[in-house]
């Protein structure tokens, strides 16, 4: 049977499945962008965020993806003569390692992917570089890992450091409590754990990360620019109004479930399926202890092909999962559970990704995998 857009398990780690109510949303007539109308529900999205970035910040919105939001951070905050710190541990981290560098002064703090950096390396050159700011990504979708963003910041707040952290693939799914932890620059984007088409960033800007941005510096991409706009519900440039309507409907729908009970809800499911592969005779790619719990990197078995196993599960099993990539490519494979993925899909997908690797000679611990998977659904 044909590969169906409209009818598969997608268990990509982003883009990620939407519910219907939100691509609904989107289902209306154009509407003016410097409206009254416009303005109220830019506004009431923009409380909505800050609930679920758990902040008192204003959080603005950019037509772009989620780098467009890392970039503006960097464009905002530095100059060549400012001292930044950042931590490539991952693909992504290594994104906001070359924007930093790009941008300002940047000293490079590197372990492997899917390895932290240690926290008294990282104490060691906050007190000698003496940074503006320090750019990382919490969670990288690249290896299925997460930095221990709150350590990091608190080491960040000693040393009077501002923290820009991306955590376009935490945030809606894993805690991230941006005012309690003290993140100054909080990227995300729309098509991750809040389950919204992709084409927006969303980004909270603290008080004192605003005090030390340049006005001047940047066109498009300026915070501040945005930041003067939020109150009275505008943007600087045309916002994506239609974006903006699937956005609020699936914050809502976040929020009606609970932040509490989405993070218990991503955590389980994470846990099942960590269990599941073990069960399976399968090793994780992260260290022991960083697992992410929005995206499961899992390495593959010996002589199994990335893309004709991946290629048999979308045309034998219409399962979508994602392989890996930059250094990793060919030798993991990943599996998404965020935002409103269930349990019975990623059992599923489990079933399928046991048969696809059975059939390429791997080695697996047939069946072994439902039982603990079993244990953590509700």
């Amino acid at each position: 049977m044909p590969f169906d857009t409209e009818d598969n398990t997608f268990l990509l780690p982003g883009p990620v499945k939407m519910h219907p109510r939100v691509t609904r949303a989107m289902a209306v007539p154009a509407v003016a962008h410097r409206g009254t109308e416009f303005a109220k529900q830019s506004q009431e999205m923009n409380r909505l965020l800050q609930q679920v970035f758990q902040t008192q910040a204003p959080v603005v919105t950019l037509t772009g993806s989620g780098t467009a939001g890392m970039e503006a951070a960097a464009v905002s905050l530095l100059k060549k003569s400012d001292k930044v710190v950042g931590i490539d541990n991952g693909k992504f981290g290594n994104r906001m390692c070359k924007l930093a560098a790009m941008y300002g002064d940047a000293t490079i703090l590197k372990a492997e992917w899917g390895q932290p950096v240690a926290l008294d390396e990282l104490e060691r050159t906050l007190r000698t570089v003496k940074p503006k700011a320090l750019f990382l990504t919490h969670n990288e979708t690249s290896v299925g890992f997460t930095n221990p963003l709150q350590e990091i910041a608190r080491l960040c707040r000693e040393h009077d450091t501002l923290v820009v952290a991306d955590v376009i693939t935490s945030l809606g799914g894993i805690d991230v409590p941006v005012d309690k932890w003290g993140i100054d620059v909080a990227i995300t984007g729309s098509q991750k754990a809040l389950g919204v088409p992709a084409g927006l960033a969303y980004v909270s800007v603290s008080e004192k990360a605003l005090s030390r941005m340049y006005k001047d510096q940047g066109f498009y991409l300026n915070l501040p620019k945005y930041v003067a706009k939020v109150a009275e519900g505008q943007t600087p440039y045309t916002p994506a109004t239609h974006l903006y309507f699937a956005t609020i409907e699936a914050l809502k729908l976040l929020l009606q479930e609970g932040l509490e009970n989405r993070f218990r809800k991503v955590r389980a499911q994470a846990e099942a399926v960590r269990g599941a592969v073990a069960a399976m005779g399968l090793e994780l790619f992260p260290a022991e202890g960083y697992a992410s719990d929005t995206v499961t990197a899992i390495k593959y078995p010996q002589g199994v092909d990335d893309s004709k196993f991946r290629k048999a599960l979308k045309d034998t099993h219409s399962l979508i999962i994602a392989g890996g990539q930059d250094d990793v490519k060919g030798k993991i494979f990943r599996i998404g559970h965020m935002g409103t993925v269930s349990f019975v899909e990623l059992a599923g997908g489990l079933a399928a990704i046991e048969t696809e690797l059975v059939r390429a000679g791997a080695k697996v611990n047939r069946g072994a995998w439902l039982a603990p998977f079993q244990d953590r659904m509700p």
